[in-house]
């Protein structure tokens, strides 16, 4: 079956004052070919020339159709439900207007759907940073490509893919069970929508095909509902919108609505409480919601949740404001989770979080070695090494032996990670280990290159301990004095190689490499473009 003979899809793409990006998004629509049938372009009632942009567009490509609406909705969710209303395509797929569809997609959607006869088929997306070009992939491992799930209660952990954007749904499925977004200014409306889909037990198809593009612009004056954290408005919103999804999960099948509980603990939660800041009034008033929506939790999900999310649960319930070392706890909450020193017990000896606030961190002494929260502190040792220690944890790892540490450098644009020769690690004097662990950043730009990482290459850096015991751990690096340095090395290859450490909002170790004369330029291009943008945006 060739793409002329496959069944018609209809693009919906929402659009509010985006005139200088809905172009793309459009053209991306009309370029996945015929099997799109129309284009339908919704503009919210845009008050800058996104309407012009649409209707000259329109002039020129007779699929694409558009919607003016007279009022703004203050929303994604109702836009989106005028496109499905004026849908009249086998299929519906959804687009922003500052994203786009790569080439392929509608077609390896549909094809995967016709197959397995499947309501709602699934594929690949990204997150690319921009203007970097870096692809992030989304929930990776979550889908497995050609599986067909016969029910979401088949697979719970569903709930945590809350995109609606990288699937496609048969409009008669959508038709025949009322499936809309929440209309009005609805943050988080995909939350509610996903949910809606799943309560409604679709078999669902997996592509392993890439199907969306998610553009994220950090530096942008105004910036997406996702990244757009500047006040606790927005935890409030997500608060609101996962309760919601949580309750229509829940009345469909308690396996899925315990799932999206879960999910809050090991996800959301994490995602803010790691970018909480220094604010003091948005700390106490972002602790305060959390511990209000936490306690409405049944005790079984909160026991099903990983280690350092009940922890952080734990920490939550003990005090109304939050805790001195909220950093601290912040760290905890990154991927991988850190527990920093100091360690304290309590009185019968058992790990507490600090001498200050003695919660218990049940669990921790059984948990096997590649799930301790290990911190591992790195400082500079020469041009080409770090010197790291490793802390023990309550004991744990010196039970395990550690014996080597090996550097590992991954791209923050996702591939395979590169790793350094292992070192030997030597007990100290504070009851830690440490090494000295070389590494040829002109070599591993050599690599990033084979792997198709050009002018500005990213990794982040992290070390896995192996021990004697034959259990191994993988953490991040916690950078320790002058390792943030930005150095201009020599190189025989490149004649220049620009290299500039940095610290992640998660306060682990990444490293930025600019191969070359022209590398290192669009490096600092790129830091000044940023650093505009951010004046701009204030």
């Amino acid at each position: 079956m060739n793409s002329s003979n496959l069944p018609t899809v209809s693009v919906v793409v929402i659009a509010y004052n985006d005139a200088g990006l809905v172009g793309e998004a459009v053209s991306s629509a009309l370029a996945q070919g015929p099997v799109v049938t129309e284009v339908i372009a919704v503009n919210d009632a845009s008050s800058d020339g996104t309407a012009r942009v649409l209707d000259e567009l329109a002039a020129v490509h007779p699929r694409l159709k558009v919607v003016h609406r007279t009022e703004n909705s203050g929303g994604c969710g109702t836009p989106r439900n005028d496109g499905i209303a004026a849908a009249s395509g086998r299929y519906v797929l959804f687009l922003d207007s500052d994203d786009i569809l790569p080439q392929g997609a509608a077609d390896a959607l549909v094809r995967t759907a016709e197959e397995h006869r499947a309501p709602v088929t699934v594929g690949a997306a990204v997150r690319r940073e921009l203007p970097l070009h870096h692809d992030v992939p989304w929930m990776p491992g979550l889908h497995t490509p050609g599986e067909v799930i016969e029910r979401p209660v088949d697979r719970p952990e569903l709930v945590r893919d809350t995109l609606c954007v990288n699937k496609l749904y048969a409009r008669a499925f959508l038709q025949e069970h009322g499936l809309r977004f929440p209309d009005g200014r609805f943050i988080y409306e995909d939350f509610v929508f996903t949910a809606r889909v799943l309560a409604a037990a679709p078999r669902i198809a997996v592509t392993g095909d890439l199907v969306y593009v998610w553009h994220v612009r950090r530096s942008a004056a105004q910036v997406s509902i996702s990244l757009d954290r500047k006040d606790v408005g927005n935890w409030r919103s997500r608060i609101e919108a996962h309760r919601t999804a949580a309750r229509i999960l829940a009345e469909a099948s308690p396996v899925l609505g315990s799932a999206c509980r879960v999910k809050f603990l090991e996800y959301d939660l994490r995602m803010y409480l790691r970018e909480l800041g220094r604010d003091p009034e948005y700390q106490a008033a972002w602790w305060t919601l959390t511990r209000e929506y936490v306690d409405t939790f049944p005790e079984a999900d909160i026991e099903a949740a990983a280690a350092h999310a009940r922890w952080i649960v734990s920490l939550l319930r003990a005090t109304v404001t939050p805790p001195a070392d909220v950093e601290r706890l912040t760290r905890l909450a990154a991927e991988p989770p850190r527990l920093l020193p100091p360690y304290a017990t309590g009185p019968t000896g058992a790990p507490v979080w600090s001498e200050e606030l003695p919660v218990e961190l049940v669990g921790l002494t059984g948990l096997p070695v590649g799930e301790l929260p290990v911190t591992v502190d790195a400082e500079p040792a020469g041009r080409a090494a770090v010197r790291i220690r490793v802390h023990d944890l309550y004991g744990r790892l010196a039970e395990a032996g550690p014996v080597t540490a090996q550097l590992s450098f991954v791209p923050r644009a996702g591939g395979a990670p590169v790793l350094a020769q292992p070192v030997e690690l030597h007990p100290d004097s504070g009851g830690g280990w440490g090494a000295v662990l070389p590494f040829r950043l002109a070599d591993l730009a050599v690599t990033g290159r084979r792997q198709g990482l050009r002018r500005m290459q990213a990794w982040n850096v992290g070390v896995g301990v192996r021990c004697a015991d034959g259990s191994s751990v993988f953490t991040s690096l916690r950078p320790q004095g002058r390792l943030l340095r930005r150095r201009a090395l020599p190189s025989s290859r490149y004649g220049v190689l620009l290299a500039q450490p940095y610290r992640t909002g998660a306060g682990a170790l990444a490293l930025r490499l600019a191969p070359g004369a022209e590398g290192a330029l669009y490096l600092v291009r790129n830091r000044l473009d940023r650093a505009r943008a951010a004046r701009g945006a204030d």
